[in-house]
């Protein structure tokens, strides 16, 4: 099991209504919560669009467009991952 894989098999021990972005697994940084909140996946947003521009074929607008459409608007509920802009 990689890193990765571990990581987040401990969040899902830690809050089982965590969500995973699929595919994005290369920009998963890690868990973050606050007071009262079980943890939640946390994802590296230019990580993210790096992936679809490389493994999609996507143009930078293309993905800022895709990915703001289609992963961060799409609100899965209390276990929605967190996306980080650094």
């Amino acid at each position: 099991m990689c890193k990765v894989d571990e990581r987040l098999a401990q969040l899902h021990d830690q809050n089982p209504e965590a969500l995973v972005a699929d595919g994005f697994e290369d920009a998963y940084i890690g868990n973050a919560g606050q007071a009262c909140s079980p943890p939640l996946a946390v994802y590296d947003y230019e990580k993210c669009l790096t992936i679809l521009i490389d493994r999609d074929g996507m143009t930078g607008g293309e993905a800022v467009d895709f990915f703001e459409f289609n992963v961060i608007g799409a609100y899965m509920g209390e276990g929605t991952p967190l996306f980080l802009y650094r």
